[in-house]
């Protein structure tokens, strides 16, 4: 099978030209030097770092912008699908009077509402003070747990827990409702546990930010901070139930299935029977809990704590929840707490902010007006076959494994055959039917979509599963996959330089685009998809000897990762980052095959000084090109399943015999492995 972007391309139609992907040439054109030199260190061996020796000198000439927490091909792919959507925004917003209910009046008028920042000045909090005045009401737990169902179905917010409709696992083509752990503010349940001074200056930085807030609406300096002290309490409790990152990892561990009746049993004061109907939800006989003993301790609390702390409790859910819809005085200190955590040293601009809300929530709309102006359906077809070329490629790879028996391959090629694939955008777009937004009404209008948002997913409960509908939106630099529904998806937004452009040789675009495809491919075998078969159900397909030589392999990733150090004494989690890491392995192998099998993987012309098997795994390395701010990656190891870009560099070169050959690495250098401890699973 002869694997060509070139040819592969004319395969899905004919003529198609750059402009396909960019249209926006003047801006976004590509790089003189698809591998440019300047880019790299020299001084550094690739093999003591090659991170650093593809994009050294790239990181030590690019500060990162004060108003991003890192920085490098990701973020400015990111930054610049953002200025194109706030271009449009600010088009399309400058015409009022638009037909009712149209695309562009919603998405304009939207736009010009967040942009009114007098009138939202003039309103301060006001907006919120029929919720506060509604809590105020309260005098008994039965009125709290009323109040938290109330805000929840109107999508006001989520205090105590999370709930939602969603596939059922095990039988994926029907719909049912999903409980789980929630209740807290921070990132992750570990920033209310742990006592090292990180921790600590993150849990005084949200006292500080919980302060704040109460006092903006007329609470004393006093007052507030007992709140904070409150507030803080009674979120450390929950967490302390809440299961870790790498414990939710394990779809088993969260697949509990109770009916109605048995799940109030574990929670003799909220009453299911009760709070379901009036969260729209009726004629149920069975719902998903994730984490029971979350519910058990939530429900316990509930009892434990006075009405009065769970007052200031709701009263705190609306103003966080709130702080960025509102004046000046709460988005500062909302970006002010923020900062703390990620590091960042300046607010995003509010058009951006305005830009990112809306392709977040609306976008299905937003989203028509980006694809119209940036991409086509030629570039689908053409995605659509390199898939299909790479998915013949695993295949081949799963035929030849030397640690799985011929009965598990079968199943295994089964599910590869199922795999589906969305590129670009929806065949179909969301109209967001019922939803109105008006010119003059911000706040209202953020209130409208997220109800509308919330009524949308309870309405899915009863219908059929639809699996044409995109979980991401068109500009979104990103990619994944699903495992109930058995299929990736790659939005136009990633489908630009350094991923994929049509200009450049075979070696970059295999290193960029088909090594992120193979990624996804591989994530349908990972340590989490790999329990899910064919048909997107969780259910074990695997005979018990490979499971277990499968476990063996994937640990060696595990303790792999584990030894890689980001910040002094702060280490890459290799269990919370697993499947990540086995999808990043996997992919570059695949891509690496593949690539293998155009012209000019088998040729050794030698373009820029590179090789093509050396353009190829730098174009691998410049795909995550990136600098971070410490409290960034500080953050990001405790909430992130991603490893930092050093280390998904790295990490899987280093198992991979081509990149030693091509670069010639030798022992002694500080990233060679012996070759009979080179990780190989997929």
């Amino acid at each position: 099978m002869k694997l060509n972007f070139k040819n592969l391309l004319l395969t899905g139609a004919v003529g198609l030209t750059i402009s396909a992907f960019v249209a926006d040439e003047t801006k976004f054109a590509p790089p003189s030097k698809f591998i440019d030199p300047a880019n790299m260190d020299l001084s550094v061996k690739p093999g003591d770092n090659f991170f650093e020796y593809a994009n050294g000198s790239w990181i030590k000439t690019h500060a990162i912008p004060a108003k991003q927490t890192r920085w490098g091909s990701f973020g400015i792919l990111g930054q610049e699908n953002t200025d194109r959507l706030s271009a449009i925004l600010k088009d399309v917003s400058k015409t009022a009077g638009q037909p009712k209910g149209s695309l562009k009046q919603r998405v304009g008028d939207m736009y010009a509402s967040g942009m009114d920042s007098l009138t939202i000045e003039k309103l301060s909090y006001n907006p919120i003070k029929p919720d506060l005045e509604r809590i105020s009401q309260i005098n008994s737990l039965d009125g709290v747990i009323n109040e938290m169902t109330y805000e929840r179905s109107h999508a006001i917010a989520d205090p105590l827990f999370g709930v939602g409709v969603r596939q059922d696992s095990k039988h994926p083509t029907r719909y049912i409702v999903g409980f789980n752990q929630g209740g807290t503010s921070l990132a992750d349940r570990d920033y209310y546990l742990k006592n090292d001074t990180r921790s600590q200056k993150i849990q005084s930085a949200y006292k500080k930010y919980i302060t704040t807030l109460f006092t903006l609406t007329g609470t004393s300096e006093e007052a507030a901070a007992k709140n904070a002290a409150i507030i803080f309490n009674i979120e450390s409790a929950l967490a302390k139930a809440q299961l870790s990152r790498t414990e939710m990892r394990d779809p088993n561990k969260t697949y509990n299935k109770f009916s109605v009746a048995g799940f109030d049993k574990i929670t003799p004061h909220l009453n299911w029977a009760q709070i379901l109907p009036k969260l729209k939800i009726n004629s149920l006989d069975s719902v998903l809990v994730a984490q029971p003993d979350f519910f058990k301790s939530a429900d316990a609390l509930l009892a434990s704590t006075s009405v009065e702390d769970w007052k200031t409790y709701l009263d705190w859910n609306i103003l966080k929840g709130s702080a960025s819809q509102l004046s000046s005085p709460f988005v500062k200190a909302s970006f002010a707490f923020s900062s703390v955590v990620s590091g960042q040293k300046v607010q995003t601009p509010r058009n951006e902010r305005m830009s990112a809300f809306i392709d977040r929530s609306m976008g299905e709309l937003l989203g028509q007006l980006y694809v119209e102006k940036y991409f086509t359906p030629a570039a689908k077809t053409y995605m659509v076959n390199l898939v299909n070329n790479l998915k013949g490629v695993l295949g081949d790879r799963i035929k030849r494994l030397d640690w799985m028996s011929e009965e598990t391959k079968t199943r295994a090629l089964k599910k590869l055959a199922a795999f589906s694939v969305k590129i670009g955008y929806p065949d179909k777009w969301e109209e967001y039917k019922g939803l109105a937004i008006n010119r003059d009404d911000y706040f209202g209008n953020v209130r409208r979509i997220d109800e509308w948002r919330y009524n949308f997913n309870i309405n899915q409960l009863g219908k059929p599963v639809d699996k044409k509908r995109f979980n991401m939106t068109p500009p979104t630099v990103n990619a994944n996959y699903s495992p109930t529904n058995n299929e990736i998806t790659f939005p136009a937004g990633i489908l630009q330089f350094p991923f994929f452009d049509f200009k450049a040789d075979d070696a970059v675009n295999y290193g960029g685009i088909a090594a992120v495809i193979g990624h996804e491919m591989t994530h349908g075998f990972d340590d989490q998809g790999r329990q899910y078969d064919a048909d997107g159900s969780l259910h074990d397909w695997w005979s018990k000897a490979d499971a277990d030589k499968f476990k063996v392999r994937a640990d060696m990733v595990v303790d792999q990762y584990n030894g890689f150090t980001v910040l002094d004494t702060i280490h890459v989690n290799g269990r919370l980052t697993l499947g990540e890491n086995l999808a990043d392995l996997g992919g570059l192998n695949v891509a690496y095959e593949a690539f293998k099998k155009t012209k000019e993987g088998q040729s050794t012309t030698k373009i820029d000084g590179f090789t093509p098997d050396q353009r190829f795994f730098l174009s691998w390395a410049q795909v995550w090109r990136s600098s971070q701010r410490p409290e960034s990656a500080s953050s990001r190891i405790l909430t992130d399943p991603h490893s930092p870009e050093q280390y998904r560099t790295n990490a899987p070169l280093t198992n991979i015999d081509a990149w030693y050959a091509a670069f010639n690495i030798q022992p002694g250098d500080k990233m060679y492995k012996k070759p009979e401890n080179r990780i190989k699973i997929w």
